[in-house]
């Protein structure tokens, strides 16, 4: 008897519990609401981020000016096995 109450009890519990929802929205209308929200923000942001890369596109690039050959820069005591400038240098 103290079975059946038992058993009783636990499918009354888990007949109250509610199933875990992993969203954030309720019913539909707030999903739809959301959803157009999500739309306008795109159609704004799609003409700026374009009109950004337009500007940052439409400049030159701007190179830098040469570094002056100091005479302390690339000295070698001691050449390499495979010449006397780095492996990835420039040719002097």
């Amino acid at each position: 008897m103290l079975g059946a109450l038992r058993s009783a009890s636990a499918r009354v519990a888990r007949a109250g519990q509610q199933t875990r929802r992993f969203s954030g929205a309720v019913n539909v209308e707030e999903e739809v609401k959301e959803m157009n929200k999500w739309r306008i923000i795109t159609y704004l942001a799609i003409p700026v981020c374009a009109v950004k890369a337009f500007v940052d596109l439409s400049h030159g690039e701007h190179h830098a000016e040469e570094a002056p050959d100091y005479p302390y820069l690339h000295i070698r005591n001691k050449e390499f096995p495979w010449g006397p400038d780095g492996l990835f240098e420039r040719k002097h």
